[in-house]
């Protein structure tokens, strides 16, 4: 397979791609003999696009999904998105015009928690999700399903150095907070309609040393209940959509 087409794989997200970005999916895999009526609508729906379908065998489907377990008969061959990295982060900010949305995701581990968060970045309207390119989980297979389409829609920028990527940011006027559920400050406090990154952990240390430095403030998801934390991919909703209930107010 080229460098520059990827693999999706699951009923979810192979239809996702057919309605919303058709245009970037190169070819459609049917599992042979499937029965699943959502398969064949698949199939069907490929096919009214003019994009080529192949039924291919149970054990080339399972090759070409991979570490997805759930792969449900169906994969499509999808023309990647372009990789991004620190040399675009200026032309985000400027684009955005004052209100930059970005999610930062310092070490995020599991491919299931980085689908959950670009899915909910999509969704709040953010321009871009940074990651670092290493220690921490790439976009993938797992990744692009979990996310229903959102991997390839939204802007993933992945920086080599996360804490002088976001100095870079503060260069470009964008204020950085962290979410940390220890501290005293609240996010409902913060002023999140302008230029703004919001900062998670990974699931088990939280954000490091150098990147929780990097930060203007660091504010807390009040949780008045007893769990000691939120899984990182509900907290990051949380922030973003908290952003997006500000601004929609002004």
């Amino acid at each position: 397979m080229s460098k520059d087409s990827q693999w999706v794989v699951g009923l979810n997200a192979v239809a996702a791609a057919l309605e919303h970005d058709a245009a970037h999916v190169l070819e459609v895999l049917i599992e042979a003999g499937s029965q699943n009526p959502r398969a064949t609508e698949i199939e069907q729906q490929a096919r009214r696009l003019g994009i080529e379908v192949r039924k291919v065998g149970k054990q080339a489907m399972e090759g070409i999904a991979g570490g997805v377990t759930r792969h449900q008969g169906a994969a499509a061959r999808y023309a990647a998105a372009p990789v991004l990295d620190e040399n675009a982060l200026q032309d985000i900010v400027d684009q955005a015009d004052g209100k930059a949305l970005i999610l930062v995701l310092d070490g995020v581990q599991d491919p299931h928690n980085l689908g959950a968060c670009l899915r909910s970045a999509y969704a709040a309207g953010a321009h871009a999700v940074m990651i670092p390119k290493d220690k921490a989980v790439q976009v993938n297979a797992t990744v692009r399903k979990t996310s229903a389409g959102a991997a390839d829609r939204i802007p993933v920028v992945r920086v080599t150095n996360l804490a002088r990527a976001l100095k870079d940011l503060q260069q470009l006027n964008v204020w950085i907070y962290g979410i940390d559920g220890e501290a005293t400050s609240r996010i409902y406090d913060t002023d999140l309609k302008g230029n703004v990154a919001l900062v998670m952990g990974s699931e088990g240390e939280g954000m490091r040393r150098l990147t929780r430095e990097h930060c203007d403030g660091i504010v807390a998801i009040p949780m008045p209940g007893q769990m000691e934390s939120l899984n990182v991919s509900v907290a990051a909703g949380i922030a973003l959509f908290e952003a997006v209930r500000q601004r929609v107010s002004v």
